[in-house]
């Protein structure tokens, strides 16, 4: 895509417009640092657990990322979809 252009319509992406700091504020609302440690078992929610180093972690970690992702679609939270 060229630097002009405007992004590319996603209708089939369920994620599209969806930032990575708003998934995991959204899980981390619903689980908490600790059960996410237990669901994903990445370290990031295990040590000295914050926003900002998870989101770090997971913006250089693709493997993690996806994991991240694919859990909170098929997360049914409790206060109707964060979206």
């Amino acid at each position: 895509m060229k630097a002009n252009q405007a992004p590319e319509h996603q209708p089939n992406n369920p994620l599209h417009n969806i930032t990575l700091e708003r998934i995991l504020k959204s899980l981390i609302d619903e689980y908490g640092f600790e059960e996410l440690s237990l669901l994903l078992k990445v370290n990031c929610f295990k040590n000295n657990p914050t926003l900002k180093s998870s989101l770090a972690f997971f913006r250089k970690t693709p493997w993690a990322r996806e994991k991240l992702e694919k859990l909170y679609l098929k997360t049914d939270f409790k206060f109707g979809n964060p979206n």
